[in-house]
């Protein structure tokens, strides 16, 4: 079942998680991937306008990222396979120069197409402590970071529904202008910004009880990988 909360105080680092790579507040891409550079290019979605980009981090490539094939035999018996893991939301502040989430929507409609025509699972590697996969649609960017040396399988399904309850909960209206969600077990976390907005902060605030304005759902939502 997937999981994700709002909170706002910061988070113990999980055993086995590289500290110096851990990012509980706004991070730019410089700050998980020091050295990035672009490895693959394409761009997903029915009218294929959303750019994925694949990046490597200092002299280390990503490892079968957005494969499509996991090779597992049971997605429950492996522990690195995170579809469905819960995950905390940060909203950052203040607000003003946030991504616009109707933009931030076409991203995670093109996250579903996606899975119904490629496959649910993908797969995020290590390079130099952290592995990233970037994906931009106008005014939206969305990231998700491996904090961990293991290849971790994730839903492009569970990523889609963040990018929608990020993008619409964390808005100028809850003084805020983005935000992410990190894994409780502090192992990956999904981050929604500008595409070009510089360094960081890790200033959050907490959003309670907040709902999702298309669907809504509580703040505990619950997704199975696969299903919507």
């Amino acid at each position: 079942m997937k999981f994700f909360t709002v909170v706002s105080t910061a988070l113990l680092v999980a055993t086995g998680v590289h500290s110096a790579s851990v990012f509980r507040g706004e991070a730019a891409i410089s700050d998980v991937c020091e050295g990035s550079k672009v490895i693959n290019q394409t761009y997903i979605g029915k009218d294929n306008n959303v750019l994925v980009e694949k990046l490597s981090c200092g002299d280390k490539d990503l490892r079968a990222a957005f494969s499509g094939s996991t090779g597992l035999s049971s997605r429950q018996t492996d522990p690195n396979n995170v579809c469905g893991a819960q995950c905390n939301t940060n909203c950052f502040t203040p607000s003003g120069g946030g991504p616009n989430p109707n933009d931030c929507h076409v991203i995670a409609d093109a996250l579903l197409f996606d899975s119904q025509n490629v496959g649910a699972i993908f797969q995020i590697g290590p390079a130099v402590n952290s592995s990233v996969i970037t994906m931009s649609f106008r005014s939206c960017k969305t990231f998700m970071v491996d904090q961990t040396p293991n290849t971790l399988s994730y839903c492009r399904t569970d990523w889609s529904a963040l990018v929608d309850f990020i993008a619409f909960n964390c808005q100028s209206t809850q003084n805020a202008h983005g935000g992410n969600c990190v894994a409780a077990d502090q192992r990956w976390f999904v981050q929604i910004r500008l595409p070009k907005k510089p360094g960081f902060t890790i200033e959050v605030t907490p959003r309670a009880h907040i709902k999702h304005p298309s669907s809504n759902h509580e703040l505990f939502m619950r997704r199975k990988c696969g299903t919507e």
